[in-house]
This record gives C-alpha cells, structure tokens and sequence, in this order.
C-alpha cells in the first residue's frame, strides 16, 4: 500500500450507508473513496487523490500541497499495558492484519464514534 501524501479521514459505514469504510480527503474538496476493507479504501483513496489532481490540470484549478508532511510524521510513541499489546498482537494476527493497521483502524473508529456522540 502506498503512503497518502495528503491527510485522510477514515470511518466506517453504517450498513445503511452500504457498510465498509469511508475515507475523506479534506485538503481536496470532495475527493473521497470507500470500498469494503480499510486496505481497499486506502488504495480506492489514491486512486480518487490521482483522479482529483488530473481533473483539476485539465481544467486549471489549483491543487493544494499536501500538508500532512509538514505537519505529522504519523509516527509517535504510544505507551499501553503489556496485557493489552498482547491482546492488539493476537487479534491482529487473528485477523491476518498488521499491529499498526488493526491499531490505527480501532483507534479511527473510536474517533468516528466519539464526534457522532458529541454531535447528537
């Protein structure tokens, strides 16, 4: 899987909404994908990042710099109880996913869980 150059916003979709996930490129005005797995969206997304950029050329928009880079690295260090960094390696390996992407997918939909509970 490629790095995404610009930030994303993941959440997953209600099975109104069609199920799967969602990912929101905000730095580029309805540049959006989903697809059925967090690893699909990501690739869905860079494929929208790469459509969005052509249409904005063939038409002369501007197309934003990515920020993210200047901004976050995506790495920080995160300190958990051992018992639960056992819990996240065997679920991942369950899974047949990485550490980093199960963590980073719980972590997404924590937050898409939290803003809807703030916001109702």
């Amino acid at each position: 899987m490629k790095k995404l150059k610009y930030s994303a916003l993941i959440r997953p979709l209600s099975k109104e909404e069609g199920g799967g996930y969602l990912i929101e490129i905000p730095e580029l005005p309805g540049c959006m994908a989903d697809a059925e797995t967090v690893e699909e969206a990501f690739v869905e997304a860079e494929n929208a990042i790469e459509s969005w950029i052509q249409t904005a050329k063939e038409f002369g928009d501007p197309i934003p710099d990515p920020s993210i880079s200047k901004r976050y690295s995506g790495q920080w260090r995160l300190r958990v109880p051992k018992s639960l960094h056992a819990a996240l390696a065997l679920r991942a390996k369950r899974e047949g996913v990485s550490l980093n992407l199960l963590s980073a997918t719980i972590l997404a939909e924590g937050l898409e869980h939290r803003w809807h509970h703030k916001a109702s």
